[in-house]
């Protein structure tokens, strides 16, 4: 039998109603759905990041407790920017006081705010940019084209980041999924800083927009994946909102519906960590059983919501899962 560590026992005695509960009862789930054999999927929303969830997010990864990964253009960047440039990031506790002027002092030292954290531009922005350029100009060349994660696993792995290294390896959930290969989907990878870069050398002539694959073929991915990995069920863990989430959960109506792929199932269990509590044509602060009227999830799914800070949240639920 499993020992749980110190975390869990904590959780399972003193968490034990609202969102507490549901903490606790979301996390047996997910431990229910990987004993039946079922893959799991975790979409990062928000800049997590850079509020370092790596540091368990990639433990979760090396022991084979999630299977794909959707996130956005600034996770899959941020968290190897705060690889390489750890120490010159700068945290600002009273960050809710700051004038406008004290704001744009900020911009004028090349300090980009995310909340009580700034992210240093030369260090971490241009550091990334000089070395992944070289690879979409390598890239497009030879007539090759690679999704967004693709390069950056071709970055991580190449070594040529390894003299900039700030903070140990294992804490990098980027530097652990590129070691597994592990499939991940970056919907909307265009808003991104790299994004935003990659774009200028488009508009300068120096670089083809179709050498970095595009939105529709991340989708095409994912249902070839899915189709290959459903057998026994795939499960949705979203942290936070927008397209990190709606992007991927799309694909199962997508290929029963539009596909016409009668068989295609259901996601075989679902939980949302929002803050965005429920309102007026909000999707992330929509209840799960509104899923089930587009095709997502089934009358039967486990649903779960937990309406809290996913910083505090995610992590416990991590823990659990490890056994810590």
């Amino acid at each position: 039998m499993k020992t749980k560590g110190a975390i869990s026992q904590f959780i399972s005695k003193y968490y034990l109603h609202f969102n507490a509960a549901t903490l606790v009862d979301a996390a047996k789930a997910y431990e229910v759905q990987l004993s039946g054999g079922a893959k799991m999927l975790v979409s990062l929303a928000g800049a997590m990041s850079t509020a370092e969830l790596g540091k368990i997010f990639a433990k979760m990864i090396r022991k084979d407790k999630v299977h794909i990964i959707s996130c956005t253009g600034a996770n899959l960047e941020e968290d190897i920017m705060n690889l390489v440039a750890h120490s010159h990031y700068l945290r600002i506790p009273n960050y809710r006081d700051l004038t406008p002027e004290e704001e744009f002092e900020l911009l004028e030292k090349g300090l980009n705010r995310v909340t009580d954290t700034c992210i240093p531009e030369e260090e971490a922005f241009r550091r990334l940019q000089k070395h992944i350029f070289e690879l979409w100009k390598d890239a497009d060349d030879k007539g090759e084209r690679y999704f967004p994660h693709e390069f950056m696993y071709k970055l991580l792995l190449s070594g040529v980041l390894e003299e900039y290294y700030e903070i140990d390896l294992k804490d990098s959930w980027m530097y652990a999924a590129a070691k597994a290969n592990l499939p991940v989907v970056v919907p909307g990878w265009e808003d991104s800083t790299m994004g935003n870069i990659f774009a200028s050398y488009v508009m300068k002539g120096e670089l083809k927009a179709s050498t970095v694959k595009s939105g529709i073929e991340y989708m095409t991915y994912l249902a070839d994946w899915y189709n290959w990995n459903s057998d026994k069920g795939v499960g949705f863990f979203q942290i936070g909102g927008g397209i990190a989430g709606d992007f991927p959960i799309c694909v199962v109506p997508m290929l029963y519906q539009d596909l016409e792929e009668e068989n295609t199932p259901f996601w075989s269990y679902f939980c949302q960590i929002s803050d965005s509590t429920t309102s007026y044509g909000s999707y992330s602060g929509a209840v799960p059983n509104e899923k089930i009227t587009w095709g997502k999830l089934d009358i039967d799914t486990p649903k779960f919501i937990i309406e809290s800070d996913a910083t505090i949240v995610a992590p416990l639920i991590f823990a659990y899962i490890l056994d810590m």
